[in-house]
């Protein structure tokens, strides 16, 4: 789920240019990827033609080259428990279910009960359904509860305000190993001259993760900016 910025159409003067080739050049090469990429489940294609078509927030859809993305990671990684921040209508987490093994759990999360709906609906009707266990509330409060270490991967997609207060809580809950994956990691170009609190708050997790010691990093230019972070395996 790509969090909408309070004003995805205004180009702010300073930096036109970045922002302008990113609308273009990122588009034309998101189209290509799409092309090239295996097609998602009917069910999975029906949850992106709704969010498309009948919700105001269109760019905040996960899509067929990240949700294949999420489902690689998910098949080569072998995670049993995986948390989803960030449900909107179900996209990412039904393609993360689908890729789980049989025994595999998913909670995902999301304070907006409209849209928690919406994806229990979908979950519903899927045969991969039952790995997925939704709670709708403030993420962070509903990480909280959760136990040190047990946990395999972690997908990030939700406010981006409380980024960094999400990944500490992840590195709590992921066991030695496990993988983070935060969405937005370029949040539409803006991290390079942030003029607003969401840019900032994504320019200062993006510095802070590449400074954590804990933590192996990889960052992606898939879409909008994938973070792949890998919390290191102690050494006793």
């Amino acid at each position: 789920m790509s969090q909408k910025p309070q004003d995805p159409d205004r180009q702010p003067d300073s930096s036109a240019g970045i922002y302008c080739f990113m609308d273009v050049v990122a588009k034309q090469a998101e189209e290509y990827a799409a092309r090239h990429t295996t097609p998602m489940s009917a069910l999975l294609e029906e949850i992106e033609h709704f969010t498309l078509t009948r919700t105001p927030y269109p760019s905040m859809l996960t899509g067929r080259v990240e949700g294949r993305f999420l489902q690689l990671v998910v098949q080569m990684s072998g995670p049993r428990h995986i948390v989803d921040i960030g449900t909107f209508t179900g996209y990412s987490a039904l393609a993360m279910a689908e890729a789980l093994p049989h025994d595999g759990k998913i909670l995902t999360i999301d304070h907006n009960p409209r849209y928690a709906e919406v994806a229990q609906n979908f979950f519903d009707r899927s045969s991969s359904g039952f790995k997925i266990t939704l709670r709708t509330g403030e993420a962070l409060a509903i990480l909280k509860t959760l136990p040190d270490a047990k946990s395999d991967l972690v997908f990030i997609d939700a406010d981006k305000e409380n980024y960094s207060a999400y990944y500490r809580e992840s590195m709590r809950i992921l066991r030695d190993g496990g993988l983070i994956l935060a969405d937005n990691a370029l949040w539409y170009g803006r991290i390079f001259d942030p003029k607003d609190s969401e840019s900032q708050a994504m320019a200062e997790f993006n510095e802070m993760v590449n400074a954590d010691d804990r933590a192996e990093k990889l960052f992606l230019t898939i879409r909008d900016g994938i973070y792949l972070i890998r919390k290191r395996v102690s050494v006793e």
